[in-house]
């Protein structure tokens, strides 16, 4: 993401450093502004992924839009934020894991005369979205059970149930106990098929974006802001519309508690299976809109973060970036 060898053009140099600790930083504060700011759109599109069309063709939802209002009303502004608690806590081990790998990875897979082809960008990006699926599935499970405990609870009341307030601790602990910490990697697999296939197309893509702007300076590969700005959200955007299909498998497997009359699923090839078969294949681009707009301006924040060189400031340390 937020990282000086994805800012910089396909060539690097094999003698390049790396500053870690700043990274680590500036992948956390991007995190945390992106999820503050984008946390109700997340919502929103768990909920449309989440939601299953009835016998008769009902629906909770019948938009982006409608789900948004119907929340508000229904939970209120802090509603809007069930589950951000987890994703703020984790999101900085997250991103340090995937800078921090994607770097190492591009660094040692540059050639010997100082290239790094298309083919090996990707496996860089592939490589690092597999080493972070181990803060990933557990945050984005624990995410997901409070962001769609209001749909769930909505469709309770309507038929004269009550379905008890969670907590992101109670589930986890929950988990744990039945099933140890493996409980917490439940789709995983699917939680690989998305990551990995989104490092793969979003980090040559935004290098390749990013290199078509203008220098900062003559001679340097840093892009000027407004270019690296919009490399990210450009890229960012059109790698989360290609796995939107991951993204809404990964997010029914991990949705513990389904509402009545819903279907179980039972792996990845199950939750294909079944999608397909009683909603077709536009079920596989829910939310793909909200997505988009989520996951745009996340990548856009981090670039900003990054090139303002907040952490180096926080730090006291020379930025090496031109």
């Amino acid at each position: 993401m937020a990282s000086n060898s994805n800012a910089s053009a396909a060539t690097v140099s094999n003698n390049r450093q790396f500053a870690l600790l700043p990274k680590i930083v500036n992948g956390g504060i991007a995190g945390i502004i992106g999820v503050s700011c984008v946390f109700p759109l997340d919502l929103v599109k768990t909920r449309l992924q989440n939601q299953q069309i009835g016998a008769n063709g009902e629906k909770m939802y019948n938009s982006m839009l409608d789900c948004f209002k119907k929340t508000y009303r229904a939970e209120g502004y802090f509603g809007m934020y069930r589950g951000s608690a987890v994703n703020i806590l984790l999101i900085t081990p997250e991103k340090a894991i995937k800078l921090a790998a994607n770097d190492f990875f591009r660094h040692h897979l540059t050639t010997s005369n100082g290239t790094l082809p298309i083919t090996r960008q990707m496996l860089a990006g592939g490589l690092a979205g597999l080493c972070q699926i181990i803060i990933t599935t557990p945050m984005e499970l624990l995410k997901i059970q409070m962001q769609d405990a209001g749909r769930v609870a909505a469709q309770a009341k309507q038929s004269g149930k009550v379905v008890p307030k969670v907590s992101a601790t109670s589930i986890a602990l929950e988990l744990i106990r039945a099933k140890g910490i493996s409980g917490l990697y439940k789709g995983t697999g699917a939680t690989m098929l998305r990551d990995v296939s989104f490092s793969i197309v979003y980090f040559p893509l935004f290098a390749t974006l990013n290199a078509l702007g203008p220098r900062r300076e003559d001679g340097s590969n840093e892009a000027v802001f407004w270019c690296s700005f919009l490399s990210g959200c450009a890229a960012g955007s059109m790698a989360a519309l290609f796995v939107n299909p991951f993204d809404v498998i990964k997010t029914r497997l991990q949705a513990l508690k389904k509402a009545e009359g819903e279907m179980q699923f039972n792996g990845v090839i199950d939750c294909v299976g079944k999608t397909m078969k009683h909603e077709g294949i536009k079920a596989f681009f829910k939310g793909g809109l909200c997505r988009m707009i989520v996951i745009a301006p996340l990548f856009g924040i981090a670039q900003m973060v990054y090139f303002l060189g907040v952490a180096e400031a926080l730090l006291g340390m020379k930025s090496n970036k031109s």
